[in-house]
C-alpha cells in the first residue's frame, strides 16, 4: 500500500518537474494589429500631422509613394494566431497540472471522502448525488474561472505585457514565488480571513438547491487556500507573464478543471474513490517537493529582473549553482535526509522515492558543465543568456560562423555599454547606426526585435543561432541589428522622443521607441521578430517570428539574402 501511495503521487510529481522545464516559454506573443499594419513609421505629436521621420531613413531612401505602405500578409496573420494558440494551449496544459497538483496538496485530497459522502446523504439517493457533485464541480469551474477573468479585466492585454517586461513586477514575482516556497516548507501557512472563510461556510450550511453547493465549492476554495494559493499564484504569475488577454482565465480553467474531475468522478464511479490511495505523511512530501519547484522557478524572475534593470551580478553561472543546489537538496530529502516540521519520518526508502531521488541528482549533475559554457539546451530560455557568463571553457556552439568583427566595423557601437551581444555576433543596438554600416558594406540587415524578458529569444539565440549554418549567413551576409523592445533604462535624446498614437505615450525611452517602430513600420507588437530588409527597411520577405528549426530558419535568411541580391 505504501509503494502505491508513493507511486502515485510521484507520478505527478514527474509531470510537474516536466511543467517547470518545458511550459515555462514565456513567448511575449500577440496577435498583430492589423488595424495598423499599414502605416509608416511617422513622428506623431498630439494635434499634429504626421511628418516623415528623416532620422531612420535618409531622405534619399525616404518612402513618398503611399501604395508602397507596408501591409501584413495572409502568412503573418496566420503565424500570428497560431503562435496565440500555442501559447494558449500551453497555459491550458500548465493549469491542469496545476489543479493535478493541487489536489493532492494535503488541505483537499483528504475531503474527497467526506464531500462524496456528504453529497449522497444530502441527495437521498445515488442519482442525485451525482447531479449535485457534477453541480458542485461546475461551481469550482466557475469560480476559478471568474478569478481568472477578474485578473484580465483589472490588468488588460496591455497591462499583462508591460508586467512581462517591467523589471519591478519580475522582481516582486521572484518575492512572490520565494515566499510560497517558504509556505510550502512549513514555516507558516497562507490563509484567508477567518472572517471570509465563516460567512461563507454559513452560506453553505444554510442555503439550500443550487445556491448551497455553490457556496460549498467556493468553501473548498477558500478552506484549501493555503495549500493551493502558491499553485494558482505560480499559475498566474506564468499566465500573466505571456502577455495574452485570456491566459489567465484559460489556466484557471485548466486547474479548475483538474482540480474538480477527482470530485465528480468519485461520485460518478465509487470504485475510483476506493482505488485513490489513503492520506498519509506523502501528502506533505508532494508539498515540498513544489516547495523546491517554486523555488526554482523564482530564479527565472529574478534574473528577468537583473536583465532589464541591467545589474550585471545574476550571471548564468550564479543561477545554474543555485539550481544545481536546489534540485541536489529536493534529492537528499527525496532520499529522508532531511526533514521539516510537518514531515512524517521516514523508515524507509520506498521505491518511487529512489527513483525521483535519482532524477534529480542526475538533472543537477546535467546542469555542472553549464558553469564552464555548456549550452544545458533543457534550461533555453530559463537561465540568463550565454552572454552573462564570466568564463566559458570552449565554444558553445556558437563558433559555427566567424565570432570575429570584420576589419571596418566600428570598434565600439551605440549602447554597447549596456547592451550586450549574442555570444560570437556582433550587433548594432542603434537603427540609424546599423543602417548606416549596412549601406557602407552593401549588406541587407537583419532586424532582430528582442527584448530582455523574452524566453523565446534567448531560445533561438541558444538553440538556432549557435548552428553553423545560420551563425555563418548572420555574420557574413546580414548586418544584424538587435533592437530591444523592453528596455527602460536608456533614455532617447530630446529630437527622437515623440507620441506614439499605438502605445499612447511618448516613446521617451529606447524600449518604447523600438517597440513604436515594430508596430507602426510592419505591424507587429510580438516578440521575437525577425525582418530581412534592404536599405530603405522594407522587407525582402515576409516577417517572422520563432522558428526553432534551424534548417528553416537558415532557408528562411537565404530567401531574404537572394532577394536583395536580385534587386
Amino acid at each position: 500500500m505504501i509503494l502505491n501511495n508513493y507511486l502515485t503521487s510521484m507520478k505527478v510529481l514527474v509531470i510537474g518537474l516536466f511543467l517547470l522545464f518545458g511550459s515555462v516559454t514565456c513567448a511575449l506573443a500577440q496577435e498583430a494589429d492589423t488595424s495598423t499594419a499599414d502605416l509608416e513609421f511617422t513622428e506623431i505629436a498630439p494635434e499634429e500631422a504626421p511628418k516623415a521621420d528623416t532620422a531612420i531613413v535618409a531622405p534619399a531612401t525616404t518612402i513618398t509613394d503611399t501604395t508602397k505602405k507596408i501591409t501584413t500578409t495572409s502568412s503573418d496573420a496566420k503565424a500570428n494566431k497560431a503562435e496565440k494558440e500555442k501559447t494558449l494551449w500551453e497555459t491550458f496544459i500548465a493549469g491542469l497540472v496545476g489543479g493535478f497538483l493541487a489536489f493532492l496538496m494535503p488541505c483537499i485530497f483528504p475531503m474527497v471522502p467526506l464531500t462524496i459522502s456528504y453529497f449522497t446523504k444530502r441527495a437521498g439517493s445515488k442519482s442525485k448525488g451525482i447531479g449535485q457533485a457534477l453541480i458542485y464541480g461546475l461551481s469550482i469551474i466557475v469560480i476559478y474561472v471568474a478569478f481568472g477573468l477578474l485578473i484580465t479585466v483589472i490588468f488588460g492585454s496591455a497591462g499583462l505585457n508591460a508586467l512581462s517586461a517591467s523589471g519591478l513586477f519580475n522582481f516582486l514575482f521572484f518575492i512572490l514565488l520565494v515566499v510560497f516556497a517558504i509556505s510550502f516548507f512549513g514555516a507558516f501557512e497562507i490563509t484567508l480571513p477567518s472572517s471570509i472563510v465563516n460567512k461563507i461556510d454559513n452560506k453553505a450550511d444554510n442555503s439550500k438547491g443550487l445556491g448551497g453547493i455553490f457556496f460549498m465549492a467556493a468553501s473548498l476554495a477558500l478552506v484549501s487556500f493555503s495549500c493551493t494559493g502558491p499553485i494558482i499564484g505560480t499559475l498566474l504569475v506564468q499566465a500573466s507573464s505571456k502577455g495574452e488577454l485570456l491566459a489567465p482565465a484559460i489556466g484557471m480553467f485548466g486547474f479548475a478543471l483538474a482540480l474538480a474531475l477527482p470530485f465528480t468522478l468519485s461520485a460518478i464511479f465509487p470504485g475510483f474513490l476506493s482505488s485513490m490511495p489513503k492520506s498519509g505523511g506523502w501528502l506533505n512530501s508532494v508539498k515540498v517537493c513544489l516547495g523546491f519547484l517554486e523555488l526554482a522557478l523564482a530564479l527565472k524572475f529574478l534574473s528577468s529582473a537583473d536583465l532589464a534593470w541591467h545589474w550585471e551580478w545574476f550571471d548564468r553561472e550564479i543561477f545554474l549553482v543555485l539550481w544545481i543546489v536546489i534540485f541536489t537538496l529536493m534529492g537528499i530529502y527525496l532520499l529522508g535526509k532531511i526533514k521539516f516540521s510537518h514531515d512524517s519520518d521516514v523508515p524507509f526508502v520506498s521505491v518511487p522515492r529512489l527513483f525521483f531521488a535519482i532524477l534529480s541528482f542526475s538533472f543537477a549533475m546535467y546542469m555542472v558543465p553549464g558553469l564552464w559554457g555548456a549550452p544545458v539546451s533543457v534550461l533555453s530560455g530559463l537561465a540568463p543568456p550565454m552572454n552573462t557568463q564570466d568564463f566559458i571553457l570552449s565554444g558553445n556552439g556558437s563558433s559555427g560562423g566567424s565570432s570575429a568583427a570584420s576589419a571596418d566595423f566600428p570598434a565600439k557601437v551605440k549602447y554597447s555599454e549596456s547592451l550586450k551581444p549574442p555570444v560570437g555576433f556582433h550587433p548594432f543596438f542603434d537603427l540609424d547606426e546599423g543602417l548606416e554600416y549596412a549601406k557602407k558594406v552593401g549588406k541587407p540587415v537583419l532586424l532582430d526585435f528582442t527584448g530582455h524578458t523574452c524566453v523565446n529569444c534567448r531560445r533561438m539565440e541558444d538553440l538556432v543561432w549557435v548552428d553553423k549554418e545560420v551563425a555563418r549567413l548572420i555574420n557574413e551576409e546580414y548586418v544584424l541589428i538587435q533592437l530591444y523592445a523592453d528596455d527602460r533604462n536608456i533614455k532617447m535624446p530630446a529630437e527622437k522622443v515623440h507620441y506614439s498614437d499605438i502605445l499612447k505615450r511618448k516613446t521617451d525611452d529606447l524600449g518604447y521607441w523600438n517597440l513604436d517602430f515594430q508596430a507602426t513600420r510592419y505591424g507587429s507588437n510580438a516578440q521575437p521578430l525577425y525582418v530581412l530588409a534592404g536599405h530603405d527597411l522594407n522587407p525582402l520577405v515576409p516577417a517572422q517570428g520563432a522558428i526553432f528549426d534551424a534548417k528553416e530558419y537558415a532557408t528562411y535568411l537565404k530567401s531574404g539574402l537572394a532577394n536583395f541580391k536580385s534587386k
